[in-house]
């Protein structure tokens, strides 16, 4: 039995340690992801414009990429229709993109396979298995556990040689408010990959589809494309604090304009509003908005709130960030005659 391998907190802290390597800047980390959709829905041409674009080092969506080698398993493809593909996406290809055809299953030695190749193209940067159905053998056993396995096996080579590698697979036809749960198979797929990404269409007829991202090392992400010309092209990129942002109901903002040149203001949630000249907001729910984004988006925004109850009644107090630790009364110790109440999230 091996010896338990630690690293004490101290050490750990204090320890330069290498960042996670992307082969697509920010998007395609080193290690396993799985690339999901419906089927027929494009996932094999979005795969090899991925790989064209790391083979050659061209950006993918404006997104840098790490130049390398590349090897893509179209397993449920001819070379007549790669070709065919390749016609239509570019009229030069680097020697650096490899295909194969057929392979073996993963308990039949397809790891071998791969470390076999990596000797001879020791510059591979880049794996796509297109699609993990291909690669997997019929079992009655545990799901959850043949799909983390098997997962696992793939994560493991990959962070063994630090490439990325890139599984397709399909996603169940029954919907779900988070897409990630649609991948088909047991949690244990997801659980086990570094990312995960789900390609989806509104309908099948439509030539624009959204990009799901999520992953140990990544923001999620939401991107919108439209295929033209046989090409997945970039319409919108959104961050998760673009996102966040989205969500924000815009009289958070006006407000945080209201409060630029004041220092403070004080007042009832209806004297508030009435300042503000907003019309179309009741007094609840305006304190019940301060309530919820006064940690996030005031904040950030160097506006500070409290809400009180004094003699007179309830009051909120709003005030510019470099008044915080004043101690006058308004965010340190309350004064006199006044209960402070924490905004509740």
């Amino acid at each position: 039995m091996k010896k338990l391998k630690t690293v004490d907190a101290d050490t750990l802290l204090y320890q330069p340690l290498d960042k996670p390597s992307f082969v697509v800047d920010g998007l395609i980390p080193t290690g396993l992801s799985l690339f999901c959709g419906a089927q027929k829905i494009g996932k094999s041409w979005l795969m090899l414009k991925l790989c064209l674009c790391v083979s050659e080092g061209r950006p993918l969506w404006e997104l840098p990429t790490a130049p390398g080698d590349v090897l893509y398993l179209c397993l449920e493809d001819t070379f007549y229709r790669i070709q065919d593909r390749l016609f239509r996406l570019t009229d030069e290809a680097s020697e650096r993109l490899r295909f194969a055809v057929a392979s073996c299953k993963l308990t039949d030695g397809l790891v071998g396979q791969l470390e076999d190749y990596l000797k001879e193209r020791p510059g591979t940067r880049l794996i796509v298995i297109d699609t993990l159905q291909k690669v997997r053998t019929a079992s009655k056993d545990n799901a959850y556990a043949n799909d983390y396995g098997d997962i696992s096996l793939l994560k493991d080579f990959a962070d063994r040689h630090a490439l990325a590698v890139v599984v397709v697979h399909h996603i169940r036809k029954q919907g779900d408010s988070d897409v990630f749960n649609r991948v088909s198979g047991t949690t244990g797929l997801t659980g086990s990959a570094d990312a995960t990404f789900v390609l989806e269409k509104e309908h099948r007829a439509s030539d624009t589809a959204s990009l799901y991202a999520i992953g140990r090392d990544i923001e999620y992400q939401e991107f919108t494309l439209r295929f033209r010309d046989c090409s997945w092209e970039l319409v919108e990129r959104k961050s998760q604090e673009q996102l966040a942002a989205a969500e924000v109901p815009p009289i958070l903002f006006r407000l945080v304009a209201f409060m630029e040149g004041r220092r403070e203001w004080s007042g009832t949630a209806t004297e508030l509003l009435t300042q503000m000249e907003e019309t179309d907001t009741a007094p609840n729910v305006i304190t019940k908005l301060l309530n919820e984004y006064h940690a996030t988006v005031l904040r950030q925004n160097n506006v500070r709130y409290v809400y009180r109850r004094t003699k007179t009644g309830r009051r909120i107090v709003l005030s510019r960030g470099d008044g915080v630790d004043s101690g006058d009364g308004l965010f340190g110790m309350p004064s006199p005659q006044e209960t402070t109440v924490t905004p509740v999230l």
